[in-house]
C-alpha cells in the first residue's frame, strides 16, 4: 500500500460529506482533474447534494449517488451541458476509498459520483478518477456497502447524504449561482367541486332524498318570494287564505308586519332545523364511512407491512439456501478435484511399479545369480509355511531341531582322524573356494593370536635383558672372520693408493 500511495500525486482540496452513516472526508485532485473537481466543489457550495441518496449499491465494486431525482437519471453539471472526462496516469483505481465521476458513455459528467469498494481496474480510462477517502472516515463508507439491495441493486433502505461542507476550496473565484427560486409557501387556490350526495350510503336514503326533493321543489316555486307557513306545512288547521283586516290603517299594517315577520322567522326556523337534521344524519354516516375506511386502510397497511415482512424473509431465506448450494457445489468441486488428484497418483504408482516389475523379470533372465537367489528364495518360503505357528506347537519343533544338529556334529565328530589330516593339509587356495558340504562342521574355530606386545620393564631385568653370547660357537666363529676379511680388504686398497 506504500508504493501505491507514493505513486499518487499530492491532493489540492478537501469537501466533507455528513451522510446518515458517519462524516466521509474526501480529498480531490484539483490539479489533474481542474473541471471535475471545480463541478464537484460549486455543486457542494450551492447545496445540491443535499437530502440526496446512494440509489446504486453494488457489493464488492461501487456505492453511487448524487443524482437528485434518486434513480440513476438526473443530475446536472454546472456548465449546463455533460462535461469530458479527465484521465492522469498516476491515478489508477487500485484500491477501495476512491471517488469517481459516474457517466453512460464517454464524455458524458454531470453531477453522480460513486466510492469503489475494492479494486476496479475495468474502470480504468472509462470514468474519471478525481478523489479519495481519507482518515478513519473510509471506515463510514465501508458501511454504506452493508445496505440490503434488490435484484436492480438498488437498496432498501438508503443512506443519504444530510449536508456536504468544504474544507479547503482550491478555487478561489467560485462563487453559488442565484436561481429564481419560487415561493413554495404561497398556496395555489384550487376550485373545489361541488359535493353531490349519494343518499344510498344512509339507511334512511329513500326519506331523505324525498324530503330534498320537496324542499327543492318549494325553493324553485317560492324564489324571491316571502315564505310563508301555510305553504311551507300541510295542516288543515292554517288556512292559506290571506286574513281580511277591519281595522285602522296603521294598526293593521303594524299587525300585518309582525306576522309576517313572525311567519317568516318560524318558517326559516324549520327548513333550517330540517336541513339541520339531515347534515347531522348526512355526518354521522360520512364520518361512520370514513372510519371503516380508515380501520380497512390501516388493516391493509399491517397486511402490506405484513407481506413486506414476509417477503423480505422469503428473500433472506432464498439468499441463505443459495448461499448453502453455492457453498456445497465447491465442497463437491474440491472433493472431486481431490479424489481425482489421488485416482491419478494410483494410476501413476501401479504403471510405476508395473514398469520397475517389467524390468526386474528382465534383469533376472538375463542375471542367473538372480534366478538361483529367487529360488532359494521360494524354497525358504515352502520351509516357512511349513513351520508351525507361535506357540507349543513352535517349541517342540524348534527343540527337534536341535536335538537334530547335535546328532549331526556328533555323528561328524566319530569320523577317522585320517580325513581330518587330510583337511589339514588342504591348500589355502582351496579353502578360500566355497566350502560345500558338511565338513567344516569337524573343525575347531581358531583365530590368530594379534595381542599387541608389550614393552619391556627396566626396573625389573628378566634373563631377556642379557645376551648368551659363546665365542666358541661355529657360527660365531665364522661371523668373526668374514668380518676381519673385510676389514684387511679395506686396509690394503688404502695402502696400495698412498
Amino acid at each position: 500500500m506504500s508504493n501505491i500511495y507514493i505513486q499518487e500525486p499530492p491532493t489540492a482540496g478537501k469537501v466533507l460529506l455528513k451522510t446518515t452513516v458517519g462524516d466521509i472526508d474526501i480529498e480531490l485532485w484539483s490539479r489533474e482533474c481542474p473541471k471535475t473537481c471545480r463541478n464537484f466543489i460549486q455543486l457542494c457550495m450551492e447545496g445540491y447534494y443535499n437530502d440526496t441518496i446512494f440509489h446504486r449499491v453494488v457489493k464488492g465494486f461501487i456505492v453511487q449517488g448524487g443524482d437528485p431525482n434518486g434513480d440513476g437519471t438526473g443530475g446536472e453539471s454546472i456548465y449546463g451541458h455533460p462535461f469530458k472526462d479527465e484521465f492522469h496516469s498516476r491515478l489508477r483505481y487500485v484500491r477501495r476509498g476512491l471517488v469517481g465521476m459516474a457517466n453512460s458513455d464517454k464524455d458524458d459528467n454531470s453531477s453522480q459520483f460513486f466510492f469503489t469498494m475494492a479494486p476496479t481496474p475495468e474502470l480504468q480510462n472509462k470514468n474519471t478518477l478525481f478523489g479519495k477517502v481519507t482518515g478513519d472516515t473510509i471506515f463510514n463508507m465501508l458501511k454504506l456497502e452493508e445496505a440490503l439491495t434488490d435484484h436492480n441493486e438498488r437498496p432498501m433502505y438508503a443512506h443519504k447524504i444530510l449536508k456536504t461542507e468544504i474544507l479547503k476550496n482550491p478555487f478561489i473565484d467560485i462563487e453559488p449561482r442565484k436561481f429564481q427560486k419560487a415561493n413554495y409557501k404561497e398556496k395555489r387556490k384550487v376550485e373545489k367541486e361541488k359535493g353531490i350526495k349519494n343518499f344510498g350510503l344512509l339507511s334512511f336514503g329513500e326519506e331523505a332524498e324525498e324530503d330534498e326533493e320537496k324542499t327543492n321543489q318549494f325553493m324553485q316555486k317560492n324564489a324571491g318570494k316571502a315564505k310563508s307557513l301555510h305553504d311551507a306545512v300541510d295542516d288543515p288547521n292554517l288556512s292559506k287564505e290571506p286574513v281580511k283586516v277591519i281595522s285602522n290603517a296603521e294598526e293593521n299594517e303594524a299587525d300585518y308586519e309582525h306576522n309576517e315577520s313572525f311567519v317568516k322567522q318560524s318558517s326559516e326556523l324549520e327548513v333550517q332545523q330540517r336541513k339541520h337534521r339531515i347534515q347531522e344524519k348526512l355526518k354521522s354516516k360520512i364520518t361512520k364511512s370514513r372510519s371503516d375506511s380508515n380501520v380497512k386502510k390501516s388493516n391493509s397497511d399491517s397486511e402490506n407491512d405484513s407481506l413486506l415482512t414476509c417477503e423480505e424473509h422469503v428473500k433472506m431465506q432464498n439468499t441463505k439456501k443459495k448461499e448453502e448450494i453455492r457453498q456445497e457445489i465447491l465442497s463437491l468441486k474440491k472433493q472431486y478435484q481431490s479424489e481425482k488428484k489421488v485416482k491419478d497418483g494410483i494410476l501413476e504408482k501401479r504403471l510405476t511399479e508395473e514398469v520397475k516389475a517389467r524390468n526386474a523379470k528382465k534383469e533376472v533372465e538375463d542375471n542367473e545369480l538372480i534366478k538361483n537367489f529367487i529360488k532359494d528364495k521360494e524354497k525358504y518360503e515352502i520351509i516357512k509355511s511349513n513351520m508351525p505357528l507361535k506357540g507349543v506347537g513352535r517349541e517342540d519343533f524348534t527343540l527337534n531341531l536341535l536335538t537334530k544338529f547335535r546328532s549331526k556334529l556328533h555323528s561328524l565328530k566319530q569320523q577317522s582322524p585320517e580325513e581330518d589330516i587330510k583337511l589339514d593339509k588342504v591348500d589355502e587356495s582351496a579353502m578360500e573356494k566355497e566350502i560345500q558340504g558338511d565338513d567344516w562342521l569337524r573343525h575347531m574355530l581358531k583365530f590368530q593370536d594379534d595381542a599387541p606386545v608389550l614393552a619391556k620393564d627396566a626396573s625389573t631385568k628378566a634373563d631377556d635383558w642379557y645376551d648368551a653370547y659363546d665365542p666358541r660357537n661355529p657360527l660365531n666363529k665364522r661371523k668373526r672372520r668374514e668380518v676381519h676379511s673385510k676389514h684387511d680388504d679395506k686396509y690394503k686398497s688404502s695402502k696400495r693408493k698412498c
